[in-house]
């Protein structure tokens, strides 16, 4: 038995990445965990990771607790189909208790220089899968999980949302993400479900190491020079806050990943502590909920 035996999650944006490490150590602690992506062949992109893939690897790795990954096809720019995706769920499950909204389109001259002008409109890619996205998983979750009075939505974004990195698009997408988590941790918190925000600092997924090793020049130094995890350890993190029975306490908050880890004693594969880049990056904006006092919301309370 895992501490997640009996919980269901999907994780978006899963076929590689931070998305591939949060679902397999779900699985790996018990969760039946909904693997969504792009890829679908193997080889087909031209980094390694497909769906199928990396829900196979969820179902080996939890064979000990019952964990199991089941692929799903999804591009989280196209509605109908995370519509489908989260009938699936409901048919199969009957409930849902994690969603991680991973998935974003990062534009191909992310690291190109130039200014936001002389860059097309289809950057707004990033807004469509990584803000939109976001909302459109989250209105589907919410509707599972508010009947059931139990749930938790991780959106996963970075220092970026308050520090600049690479691009306008590319800021202003992650600002958003923290700010609709937020917002959204007010209209869940009387069905408590609670909505937080992950920042991730340097993660070593194969798209990070693939841009180090081919133009680690273009890339903003604060970000590499920062000690890198592994794509397991914020799902490590999220599976705490999965079981943390006062995780409404965090609810509308914003976290760096690594100081969430440090909060529940967690450290990465191979024991190492990964350390917060607050001093050089930038703080969170938003706190939790239960941390603030004399806010009037929309409602007027």
């Amino acid at each position: 038995m895992g501490i997640l035996t009996g919980k269901v999650a999907v994780v978006s944006g899963a076929s590689r990445g931070i998305g591939r490490g949060i679902a397999l150590v779900l699985a790996e602690q018990g969760a039946t965990v909904y693997v969504t992506g792009r890829t679908v062949t193997p080889g087909a992109y031209y980094l390694p990771g497909s769906v199928g893939e990396t829900a196979a690897q969820c179902t080996e790795r939890g064979s000990a607790s019952g964990g199991r990954g089941i692929a799903v096809a999804v591009d989280h720019a196209d509605d109908a189909k995370v519509a489908a995706l989260f009938e699936q769920v409901a048919r199969e499950q009957g409930r849902l208790d994690i969603l991680v909204n991973n998935a974003f389109q990062l534009s191909d001259d992310l690291l190109d220089p130039k200014p936001f002008w002389e860059k097309p409109l289809s950057n707004l890619e990033m807004w469509d899968v990584g803000v939109k996205s976001n909302y459109v998983a989250a209105w589907h979750a919410a509707k599972l999980m508010a009947p059931q009075k139990s749930g938790l939505i991780v959106a996963i974004s970075g220092f970026a949302a308050v520090t600049y990195t690479y691009s306008v698009i590319f800021g202003t997408s992650k600002s958003a993400v923290g700010r609709m988590s937020r917002d959204m941790a007010i209209e869940l918190q009387p069905y408590n479900v609670a909505s937080v925000t992950m920042w991730q600092g340097l993660t070593l997924t194969e798209k990070a190491q693939d841009n180090i090793a081919r133009m680690g020049d273009k890339m903003t130094k604060s970000i590499t020079s920062m000690t890198g995890s592994t794509v397991e350890h914020p799902g490590r993190v999220v599976a705490a806050m999965a079981v943390d029975p006062n995780i409404m306490k965090r609810s509308g908050g914003e976290f760096v990943t690594a100081e969430l880890a440090q909060d529940y004693g967690i450290t990465d594969v191979d024991g190492s502590v990964i350390p917060s880049a607050r001093a050089t990056r930038g703080s969170p904006i938003w706190k939790p909920l239960s941390e603030l006092t004399g806010e009037v919301d929309y409602r007027g309370k």
